[in-house]
């Protein structure tokens, strides 16, 4: 069973939430926290494997909550947002949440992410993926984040299939770009993000473009 605790501040979003993840035979909701500060004490207590996070919460906001819950090595977090990106995404991006979902999100593509994530790929639609990018491309140009030597770390086909990342390209489409075998591609993501110590593929094209490889 996944174990999933649901941070949600709006009482009807989270009831919501809570009878879609009820309805798969392989998801249980561990608990319910109505804002960010109990969705921190509530993973302490519970250790689910995964929080499903509300950005905008009160007490204390999704960005600092998820910073605490993966800081502690707590549980992985999938961070909900409104349909119009904020910067709350990038900021839970950075703090090391797995992926993202927009609030509209159907209750198919819902289950299938958190299962997605609780299995250790770290990943949602490359779609959405690929707006985040497109978004974050589009802020203005300011000094990077992060340090570029901690790309030394990388050998060539590496630092090839993290700028793939960068686009927002899925194993596929990486496969056929660098003319590797998908499995081969899923190995190379795998390592990257070892060596960088980074929690998904979402976080390496976030840093793919503060970098601008």
């Amino acid at each position: 069973m996944i174990r999933v605790l649901v941070a949600e501040d709006q009482s009807a979003v989270r009831a919501g939430l809570v009878l879609i993840l009820g309805s798969a035979p392989d998801i249980e909701v561990a608990g319910e926290a109505a804002d960010g500060e109990q969705a921190v004490s509530l993973a302490r207590e519970l250790r689910p494997d995964l929080v499903l996070m509300d950005v905008q919460m009160p007490r204390l906001d999704g960005v600092a909550a998820t910073r605490i819950v993966v800081g502690e090595q707590l549980a992985d977090v999938l961070v909900l947002t409104t349909f119009d990106l904020d910067e709350y995404v990038f900021g839970a991006l950075r703090a090391g949440a797995a992926g993202f979902l927009l609030k509209n999100t159907d209750a198919k593509d819902l289950i299938a992410a958190v299962r997605t994530v609780a299995g250790g790929e770290g990943i949602v639609a490359p779609a959405v993926t690929r707006r985040l990018i497109a978004e974050f491309a589009a802020k203005p140009v300011r000094e990077p984040t992060a340090d570029p030597a901690v790309l030394r770390e990388l050998t060539r086909r590496e630092r090839e299939v993290l700028s793939c990342l960068g686009e927002g390209l899925s194993n596929a489409a990486v496969a056929e770009r660098l003319d590797m075998a998908e499995a081969t591609v899923k190995t190379h993501v795998s390592r990257l993000l070892g060596k960088l110590g980074l929690r998904s593929r979402v976080q390496a094209a976030v840093l793919a473009q503060e970098l601008g490889i």
